[in-house]
């Protein structure tokens, strides 16, 4: 394979969310396409790019933390995300740093490694791919869809990080789904801040899309997705995460009945006490809700509800703790996690009274995550002999006796998030990022353990 001469070479540490990770991904495949190869190691790289998180005080301190090994290791840094907008924090830490951009500004940040670390302008630059690169395995893909957010939540500093609201165009999206699918990714993972908000900021604009108008909508999105087929015929699962509970939100669920959109939903409820919502600055609807939860099982009933809650936040009593546990009892969700609040430098919460103590805030913890682990344990048991559909994550060696283990997710799993499928017995011809029917024997409080039946 020809090389470029003089090819420069470029590593990336990409930390935070999912939305962070696609960040990494455009700006990885835009230095590609200008001929510049990736380095696995700090040793192989000329320059090294940190992709930041700062949505936390402990997110910061892991960025900061990964920015002071890659000039340790390397020397030559650049820093970008969401920690980019304190630069001065950054700089007056490690002076030593070749640049500092936030979120999501790709071409400041391709600047700077054109600076940094000039790029070969060789005979075979036009022979360098123009193909996305991709962060994450073949099979899966996160497909951002907009960027920013309109909420003014007051423990959350994303507004002001990554700014307002701005929506893809919808056929850009498509286009961008469809080659993904094409080359070979079986499950899409919609991301954004706020996925049911998509197109608000356009007014739901429509574009053609083979042949017919499209509006920038997640309802016609969602349909439309469903519409894609892998090269041997199969629906990708779609799955859609962080959508907040608009009413247009129930419109989706029929097409997860259909089998066009995976039945798994990410809701981001943060707590249930109409108190602690008002404080928090989030819709205080939580009885509704309930009655939505019963409608969409009624609807799709393989429909899983994954959400996080946040405890501890200033002013929460224990009567507003025991609300949350209550409603949660009821809700019955099937996956949930849970964090301790921690306030974050601009956040409008840190000023609100009566913080809660570490201490209480750890035994709220430790007792929110024993409840869902109770409610989590009984459900995954319900589905012990039961069949299932799972896409193979990773496929291991035969053992001493042959035998081929396996691991997967059901449509009930998103990725490095929830649980998995652990398959026993595999046939040797099973291969990461196929579909494949199990049969579950066993469960326990986050997994599922199975054989492939066929």
């Amino acid at each position: 394979m020809a090389t470029i001469p003089d090819q420069k070479k470029v590593g990336m540490v990409s930390l935070g969310c999912p939305k962070a990770l696609v960040d990494s991904e455009r700006i990885l495949t835009k230095l590609r396409a200008d001929g510049y190869a990736m380095s696995p190691d700090y040793a192989g790289a000329d320059v090294v790019l940190v992709n930041t998180c700062g949505f936390l005080d402990s997110a910061k301190e892991e960025s900061l933390s990964a920015i002071g090994e890659a000039i340790a290791e390397n020397g030559r840094v650049i820093v970008t995300g969401c920690m980019g907008e304190e630069a001065d924090v950054i700089r007056a830490k490690f002076p030593q740093v070749l640049a500092v951009t936030g979120a999501h500004q790709y071409e400041q940040v391709v600047e700077a490694v054109h600076e940094a670390a000039p790029p070969s302008q060789g005979p075979f630059i036009d022979l360098v791919p123009d193909t996305p690169l991709k962060l994450t395995p073949r099979h899966y893909s996160y497909l951002k869809i907009s960027e920013g957010c309109n909420h003014s939540c007051a423990f959350c500093i994303i507004p002001d990080l990554r700014g307002k609201l701005v929506s893809r165009r919808v056929d850009a999206v498509l286009r961008e789904a469809e080659k993904l699918v094409a080359a070979g990714t079986k499950e899409l993972l919609v991301i954004s801040q706020d996925t049911s908000a998509y197109g608000v900021d356009i007014r739901h604009e429509e574009r053609d899309w083979k042949g017919h108008p499209v509006r920038a909508h997640m309802t016609d999105l969602a349909r439309e997705l469903g519409q894609l087929r892998t090269p041997e015929g199969d629906t990708p699962w779609v799955r859609l995460h962080y959508v907040y509970p608009y009413p247009h939100v129930d419109a989706v669920i029929p097409l997860m009945a259909e089998g066009l959109i995976t039945p798994y939903l990410d809701i981001p409820f943060q707590h249930a006490s109409p108190k602690v919502l008002k404080a928090m600055k989030r819709p205080a609807n939580e009885a509704k809700v309930l009655e939505r939860l019963k409608s969409w099982r009624d609807i799709c009933p393989d429909i899983a509800i994954r959400s996080s809650f946040v405890v501890g936040f200033p002013g929460e009593t224990e009567e507003d703790f025991q609300y949350l546990l209550d409603w949660l009892e009821e809700a019955q969700l099937d996956r949930v996690g849970a964090f301790r609040f921690e306030p974050v430098e601009g956040a409008q919460a840190n000023a609100l009274p009566d913080p809660v103590h570490e201490a209480l805030k750890e035994e709220r913890y430790a007792r929110i995550m024993e409840v869902t682990e109770r409610i989590s344990a009984a459900k995954l048991e319900a589905k012990v002999g039961t069949r299932l559909p799972v896409i193979i994550d990773e496929v291991g060696e035969p053992d001493e006796d042959g035998d081929i283990g396996a691991t997967g997710r059901s449509q009930a799993d998103a990725p490095e998030i929830d649980g998995a499928v652990y398959l026993r017995n595999v046939p040797a011809n099973v291969e990461q990022g196929d579909f494949v029917t199990v049969e579950v024997e066993d469960a326990d409080a986050h997994d599922l353990y199975g054989v492939i039946v066929e």
